[in-house]
């Protein structure tokens, strides 16, 4: 699950899910980079950038309880095709063209 505790823990995990070869999906690409499968969750620097207009509208006084909750409106999907090569995973090909990001 997203969160800090598996963001931080991610090299023990990605270690441990390789060393049984299973093929696992992550909700942050930085699990991808490091050796991970895939990856798909919200894009990261678009939450925050949208973040922005709410510390706006708070520091011109809105209350923070009247603001509605926003939900995630980009995503991410993030494919390491030398990590299913080595578990023998053939990968969909339109996987890889809704792919945003491509580690070889």
């Amino acid at each position: 699950m997203p969160d800090i505790t598996t963001l931080g823990l991610r090299n023990q995990i990605v270690a441990l899910v390789a060393q049984h070869r299973l093929p696992a999906i992550y909700w942050h690409a930085s699990f991808v980079k490091i050796g991970g499968v895939v990856s798909y969750g919200a894009d990261q620097t678009d939450l925050f950038r949208r973040s922005a207009g709410y510390v706006d509208r708070i520091l011109r006084g809105e209350k923070a309880a009247d603001l509605p909750i926003q939900l995630p409106t980009k995503y991410q999907l993030t494919v390491n095709l030398k990590t299913a090569n080595a578990l023998g995973l053939k990968v969909p090909p339109e996987l890889l063209v809704s792919a945003d990001e491509l580690i070889e």
